[in-house]
C-alpha cells in the first residue's frame, strides 16, 4: 500500500524567520503522524539553515514514526546518521545557495565514493535511498552501488503540470509522467524500491500515486503550506486520502 512521508523542513524555516524556538519540528512530526503520515523526512544541511542537529536527535528520541534523513554524502553526515540510526538515509545533492534540492544526485559521476558511503550506512543497519532524476543510467548506477531505494525526482513533471494549466492531458505532462513511469519500472526491475517526490501537491499528486509499484511519496512544502490554514493534521490526512484514492485498484 502506498505510503506518505511528510517533509517538515519548512516548519523549521518558519521558526528560523524569527530565530526563536517555535514552531517545534518535533511537535509537527507528532501532528503529521496523527494525520496519517507513515514517515517523517528532514534534511540536515551542511549550513543547518532550518533543521538542526538537536531537531534530528529529538525526532529520533521522542517520536514513534519512521524517520528519513535527507543528507549529502559527506563524512560528517554519514557519522551523524550512523549515530542516530534513522530508518532510512536519503542521499541528495546539496548546493549552498539553492532554495531547495535542484535536480537528482549524479551517481554515474561518483560511483566509487557513493558505494563506500552506502556500505558504511548499511553496516550501521540503515536503509539507503538515492534521490535521482528519471534517467536509466542513474538507476542502473544506483543498483551497482547498493542502493535499496530510488526516489525518482518528480520536479520536471510537477513543473510541466503547472505550466500546462494543470491539464493532465497536455503532451508535456504526459511525456514527463511517462519518464517517471519508465524509471519506476526500471527501479523495480533491478530489485530496488520505487519512491517518488519533489514539488508534488494536492493537484498533481494523483497521477504519480497511480503509477504501478510506487511505494512511498515524500511531500513537504504543499502540506506545510496548507497547514497554515487547516492545521497540519488535516493537511496530512487530505494528502493521504488523495494518494490512497488514486492508488486504489479499479473495481
Amino acid at each position: 500500500m502506498i505510503e506518505l512521508g511528510v517533509n517538515i523542513d519548512h516548519v523549521a524555516t518558519l521558526r528560523q524567520a524569527r530565530r526563536t524556538w517555535e514552531p517545534d519540528p518535533v511537535w509537527a512530526a507528532v501532528e503529521a503522524h496523527l494525520g496519517g503520515a507513515d514517515g517523517i523526512t528532514v534534511h540536515l544541511r551542511e549550513d543547518r539553515r532550518h533543521i538542526n542537529d538537536d531537531d534530528v536527535r529529538r525526532l529520533r528520541e521522542l517520536t514513534q514514526v519512521k524517520l528519513n534523513l535527507e543528507m549529502a554524502a559527506t563524512d560528517e553526515m554519514v557519522g551523524i546518521a550512523c549515530r542516530l540510526k534513522p530508518e532510512m538515509a536519503m542521499l541528495v545533492p546539496e548546493g549552498r545557495h539553492e532554495v531547495t534540492t535542484e535536480g537528482g544526485l549524479d551517481i554515474v559521476g561518483q560511483e566509487a565514493r557513493l558505494k563506500d558511503v552506502i556500505a558504511r550506512l548499511a553496516d550501521a543497519g540503515i536503509v539507503t535511498s538515492v534521490f535521482i532524476d528519471a534517467e536509466i543510467p542513474q538507476i542502473e548506477a544506483a543498483a551497482r552501488i547498493g542502493a535499496r531505494v530510488c526516489e525518482i525526482h518528480t520536479g520536471p513533471y510537477a513543473h510541466a503540470f503547472h505550466n500546462a494549466g494543470r491539464d493532465t492531458e497536455a503532451p508535456t505532462v504526459i511525456g514527463e509522467l511517462a519518464k517517471v513511469k519508465a524509471a519506476g519500472e526500471a527501479v523495480r526491475g533491478l530489485g530496488m524500491r520505487f519512491n517518488a517526490g519533489h514539488a508534488l501537491n494536492y493537484y498533481n499528486v494523483q497521477p504519480i500515486a497511480r503509477l504501478a509499484g510506487v511505494r512511498e511519496l515524500h511531500i513537504g512544502h504543499a502540506i506545510v503550506s496548507r497547514a497554515v490554514f487547516v492545521g497540519l493534521r488535516e493537511a496530512v490526512a487530505e494528502m493521504k486520502r488523495l494518494m490512497r484514492e488514486a492508488a486504489a485498484p479499479s473495481a
